[in-house]
């Protein structure tokens, strides 16, 4: 075979595949609404996520007044979820929720809503690798937590309802042992007061939290710094009679200070370049050691 046969056999077979691939694009127009939801469904078993979203979506275009119109809009959105698009599964969640607020099955809408918040913020190599998820910002989380409140407000007896407990209090650990990093930022700062403010505010609004004995070290130790010695020893009492082993207490219940107010002088090599280099090792309460909560 010459070049120019062999080229011209090339050029034939291409556009045989050409015709190929656009037929299979067009297959699906010609699909009935049941044969686009069984496609779809075929599409979710072998996780082909992406697929099912745009057979969903196009039976949902296709026939918007279907049997299968309202289903396919609730599978939309675990298509969604399942592809790492939770802005996408969001806001698919809220449409349902905006079109049928009846609909026997809404309360799902309402869980995946939850579920994709909860992933909200992790990149793709959080799936795989340890990540301290409290070290980011709290905000997909605390929408995650109010999404699954609504569900159990509304919908108690849901079949969502025991996991959504379940991710709501670990959320709420969550969100507690973040008040306590940025506590841990204050200090590093010399910003004492806002320090023990945030360990009040885990002692008031995440009670039976893991962070709470790490949150009443907090408040002993910046009140100790401010001079608040009666707020302090307030504090050392409570956190004594209900946690007489944490770390920061010796064996005779006194705090052993991690922070004094002649550590907190900043360095030159700090103060220069805006707190990015500082080799002095700033105080800490984290105990999570003993709780397992990443």
């Amino acid at each position: 075979m010459n070049i120019t046969a062999r080229a011209l056999f090339i050029t034939l077979l291409f556009t045989i595949g050409l015709m190929g691939c656009s037929s299979d694009d067009d297959r699906p127009q010609d699909m009935t609404e049941k044969e686009l939801y069984q496609q779809a469904q075929e599409n979710l078993k072998d996780e082909s996520f992406q697929s099912a979203v745009r057979n969903l979506q196009l039976l949902e275009a296709r026939y918007p007044f279907g049997p299968y119109a309202e289903q396919a809009q609730l599978e939309i959105i675990f298509a969604y979820y399942r592809s790492f698009e939770p802005e996408a599964a969001i806001a698919a969640a809220d449409r349902f929720v905006r079109l049928h607020p009846q609909h026997p099955n809404v309360d799902y809408a309402f869980y995946m809503k939850g579920l994709s918040n909860y992933i909200d913020g992790e990149g793709f190599l959080d799936r795989f690798l340890p990540t301290d998820m409290t070290q980011r910002d709290p905000g997909a989380a605390l929408q995650s937590f109010e999404d699954f409140r609504q569900l159990l407000y509304r919908f108690p007896d849901s079949p969502y309802a025991a996991d959504a407990k379940a991710r709501m209090t670990y959320l709420r650990a969550r969100l507690a042992r973040y008040e306590i990093n940025v506590a841990n930022y204050y200090f590093k700062r010399g910003a004492y007061l806002a320090a023990a403010n945030r360990g009040r505010y885990v002692v008031e609004n995440f009670p039976q939290t893991p962070a709470i004995p790490d949150a009443l070290a907090v408040m002993v130790q910046a009140y100790k710094l401010l001079g608040l010695d009666e707020l302090a020893e307030k504090s050392l009492t409570v956190l004594h009679s209900n946690y007489p082993k944490h770390p920061s207490l010796d064996k005779n219940g006194q705090f052993i200070d991690k922070f004094t107010l002649a550590e907190s002088k900043r360095s030159w090599v700090n103060v220069a370049t805006l707190g990015i280099f500082d080799h002095s090792a700033p105080p800490k309460f984290d105990n999570r050691a003993e709780y397992l909560i990443r």
